[in-house]
């Protein structure tokens, strides 16, 4: 692993996935079940949880880079724009710094949506197995 290191994800967010992530979650939220409700809303339809994006920036980070045996020490968030059912979000992370002699990075987490709106940024702080390190 090395500063510029990038892993990249696309996916697809569905009505079944909104639909898990509440059941997962107990967030029932209208904005984001009842289609009426939203179109009452300053977003004009239903919005996703912005916890869904962000649980892709985890999978990226224990799946890609760093990879397997990854733990999240900290992660900073900024919702930027609604995600739509429906809506395409790739989540990219890139290793912007690693602390000199300790298993530990800092990486850019970036999520956005089909017309290259960002949607969410933050930075996650991680500790890597040390097998991993370049």
């Amino acid at each position: 692993m090395k500063i510029g290191d990038t892993a990249a994800h696309t996916f697809a967010v569905s009505d079944e996935i909104v639909r898990g992530f509440a059941e997962l979650t107990g967030d029932r939220n209208p904005v984001h079940l009842d289609d009426e409700f939203a179109q009452s809303t300053r977003f004009g339809r239903r919005i996703a949880h912005g916890m869904i994006a962000a649980s892709q920036i985890s999978a990226a980070i224990g799946n890609t880079v760093p990879g397997p045996g990854t733990i999240y020490l900290s992660q900073s968030l900024q919702f930027l724009a609604p995600v739509f059912v429906g809506d395409m979000v790739t989540t990219r992370v890139t290793v912007i710094s690693i602390k000199e002699g300790k298993p530990i990075a800092t990486l850019e987490t970036v999520c956005e949506n089909q017309r290259g709106e960002v949607v969410l940024q933050g930075e996650a702080v991680v500790l890597f197995p040390q097998e991993i390190k370049g």
